[in-house]
């Protein structure tokens, strides 16, 4: 990967030449069974509308149990073999996120085409969708539970600019964090591309400022994994399963590596330190939670700082202003020089006399700062992305959607509870 790429990124790129170099971005394509791949195309090929880039997610793609687990029923009417195959009889919804270029333009079309996915506000007509996505939430539209090639699925719309927007400054970290953890990229962006490496090597960032010197990689990736769900009000409440984050890592640990170890080699104050890591297909190794070690010296991770996104740096500098208690004047004299987006200034990425200040900061005291900034940027737009919910998604879906939620905590209970069984009826 080019030295450099991400000190002054130009997100109005139109073409994947344009790109820092050939296999810009390659991390990003998680390699899945292809007739699975082929199946989950064929039904953005149910859309009329234009999809620019999209992606599968979630546990309906990439398992958070093991494969021997089975459930009761599909929840799939007519699936493709493919798709039964590889959900292994575990019937779980696909969710897809959509992003598009003209938003009211989209939803028109697809109104036109399916006004069975919609709740009863698709009646208004598609300025009235449009605006409910755009100003309310984290900008995304969702329709869930509709079947389309005989799959139930999920799927959400975003505008491009506000997909980006969110991968390169994390003004909500909604869709950013899901990209931080695997996905199945079905259609592809340059500009879109650019932004989530953006996105990927700032949750690198961000971890390391939440870890000691020496980690592991279940500790990094589970730090990463855990970012987006801070703040979240799903985690506070039984409505998800709380051995959630643990989950995604554990069985999803090679996708993992792939997405983030050519980060981590870019990076110049973390590496490996683990002679398994030489060994040849290592990073399919699941059983392997290789070591590694970061440089704990305040100049190079108030590096670290500077080149957070440029939303989350205002929220953690705003937090030590008030920490530091530095005065206002003085304050605002130091967010203008660290401006990322005056044209007339060279985009300075070293570290000021602040950034180091802040790195230097007792570990368990920085943890907190970074841990409060990353709850106060997920947690309205969660919120409010839950209730808009409720209006775009209808009553008896919502309902069903909550029952779902509920069951998949009581099941991470209930999977807490066995696992303590054997080690309590240990005799000492």
């Amino acid at each position: 990967m080019p030295q450099g790429w991400d000190e002054d990124p130009d997100l109005s790129i139109s073409a994947f030449s344009q790109l820092p170099s050939s296999t810009f971005g390659y991390n990003q394509h998680m390699v899945i069974n292809h007739d699975f791949k082929e199946a989950l195309r064929q039904i953005l090929w149910q859309f009329r509308a234009p999809i620019r880039y999209a992606f599968a997610y979630g546990s309906g793609v990439f398992p958070q149990t093991a494969s021997g687990s089975k459930s009761a029923s599909t929840v799939h009417p007519h699936p493709s073999p493919a798709i039964s195959s590889m959900q292994g009889g575990q019937g779980k919804m696909i969710d897809f996120i959509f992003g598009v270029s003209y938003t009211q333009h989209w939803h028109s079309l697809n109104l036109q085409q399916h006004r069975d996915h919609y709740s009863a506000i698709g009646s208004l007509g598609s300025s009235f969708v449009s605006r409910v996505q755009d100003n309310y939430g984290a900008g995304v539209y969702f329709n869930p539970y509709v079947t389309v090639n005989g799959t139930l699925i999920k799927y959400g719309v975003v505008n491009l600019d506000t997909l980006c927007r969110d991968l390169s400054e994390w003004d909500t970290l909604y869709l950013a964090g899901r990209l931080q953890k695997p996905v199945k990229i079905l259609r592809d962006d340059p500009r879109v591309r650019l932004a989530n490496q953006i996105n990927l090597i700032s949750a690198v960032r961000t971890a390391l400022l939440l870890l000691p010197s020496d980690f592991t990689e279940q500790d990094l990736y589970g730090t990463i994994a855990g970012l987006s769900y801070l703040g979240d009000p799903r985690m506070a409440l039984p409505a998800e399963n709380p051995n959630k984050i643990a989950n995604i890592v554990k069985y999803q640990l090679p996708n993992f590596r792939r997405l983030y170890a050519p980060l981590i080699e870019n990076l110049p104050n973390v590496a490996f330190r683990d002679s398994r890591c030489s060994s040849p297909g290592w990073m399919e190794n699941r059983d392997t939670n290789a070591t590694l070690a970061q440089d704990m010296d305040p100049k190079k991770r108030g590096n670290m700082v500077r080149r957070l996104p440029r939303s989350f740096r205002a929220r953690l500098y705003f937090r030590y202003q008030s920490k530091f208690q530095i005065p206002q004047r003085e304050f605002d004299k130091m967010l203008e020089e660290s401006d990322d987006k005056d044209p007339t200034r060279v985009k300075k990425q070293q570290g000021s006399a602040f950034d180091q200040r802040i790195a230097a900061d007792r570990q368990e005291d920085l943890r907190k700062e970074v841990r409060r900034a990353i709850k106060s940027t997920v947690q309205w737009p969660s919120v409010t992305q839950s209730l808009k919910g409720i209006l775009t998604t209808g009553l008896v879906k919502s309902v069903r959607y909550v029952r779902e939620k509920i069951a998949k905590y009581r099941k991470g209970q209930q999977q807490d509870k066995e696992n303590q069984t054997p080690q309590t009826g240990k005799k000492q």
